[in-house]
């Protein structure tokens, strides 16, 4: 596709547009992967990175019955589309924390059920925050802990609620609280009519469903004897498949409370199957300025009178 006198010319908002469409089809591995991330249809984004092709005069993947590939002009297309994409948010959030007066916007993305769990003060926090910075526009948004570890890392997000399952380099870590866990049933379970010597016995051959992330060692230590049969990170779905009567399942103690209270789920050999679970808030190590970000870590450790170290 290349030619020897070829020369790109000013590259202007289409082609930015186009080469981050590019890095997220390389980052989800494909073009079927990336429809959920970029919201568009196959058929589009097909026809950005063709464009994208046509305007940068090279071939930069192959797809096809052989999978999605990188050709070596996308690979080396992909570390300048990484480094220039992320010079402009850097330009970005520079300009906006030169201002005198804090402005632009602060992105926070919580895992599960976290941002109404009393304990994480969220509600409280975004108070503080706004009557501080009411010219900030605040975006929350919900996702798994591993891609809210990716989201802050690729300054997607500036603040993130997460599980604590293990310490990342690029992150600061603030320990709020930890739950713990225990093992559950539905009502009607078999393991429900069984003693606890039966319990122990059994409980290990009946399909259990799991978060699907790699967990700490104690908590690695209580899921893999299970017969882990069905995978559901967020909460509600977890606690479905267990109400299904089909599937036991890990559950933080104070999330399960009220269907204990109501007699939906049961606790199985609640003094051996149970383990810690910290919750923290991360941001990126950077020593560029984000006016919004410290405000919110300020308004923080004025909101909470005493941070949990790491349980594990």
């Amino acid at each position: 596709m290349s030619a020897k006198n070829y020369s790109l010319g000013q590259v202007g908002d289409y082609e930015i547009k186009q080469l981050k469409v590019f890095k997220t089809v390389v980052d989800c591995g494909g073009f079927s992967a990336a429809e959920t991330s970029l919201n568009i249809g196959r058929s589009t984004i097909s026809l950005h990175i063709s464009s994208l092709e046509s305007r940068l005069n090279l071939t930069l993947c192959k797809r096809g019955r052989g999978g999605f590939s990188l050709t070596e002009e996308g690979e080396i297309i992909y570390k300048m589309t990484d480094n220039l994409l992320e010079s402009l948010d850097t330009f970005r959030t520079t300009v906006n924390n030169l201002n005198a007066s804090l402005t632009g916007q602060l992105r926070i993305a919580l895992s599960d059920a976290i941002s109404l769990d009393p304990r994480s003060r969220f509600p409280e926090l975004v108070q503080r925050f706004a009557e501080q910075a009411p010219d900030v526009s605040i975006t929350t948004n919900v996702s798994s802990m591993a891609n809210i570890e990716r989201m802050i890392l690729n300054d997607e997000a500036d603040i993130g609620f997460i599980p604590y399952h293990r310490k990342l380099e690029g992150l600061d870590y603030v320990h709020l609280y930890h739950d713990i866990c225990h093992l559950y049933c539905g009502k009607n379970h078999g393991l429900v009519a069984m003693d606890a010597s039966q319990q122990e016995a059994l409980v290990n051959s009946f399909p259990a469903t799991h978060a699907g992330l790699k967990p700490h060692e104690a908590m690695s230590e209580q899921i893999a004897p299970l017969k882990l049969a069905a995978i559901s990170y967020f909460y509600d779905s977890r606690l479905a498949l267990i109400l299904s009567g089909q599937y036991i399942g890990f559950l933080p103690e104070l999330y399960a409370q009220p269907y204990l209270q109501k007699g939906e789920v049961v606790k199985v050999l609640p003094e051996s199957r149970h383990y810690s679970l910290g919750v923290a808030v991360i941001c990126k190590k950077t020593s560029q300025p984000n006016k919004p970000r410290e405000l919110f870590l300020s308004v923080l450790h004025q909101t909470v009178e005493e941070f949990e170290v790491a349980p594990y």
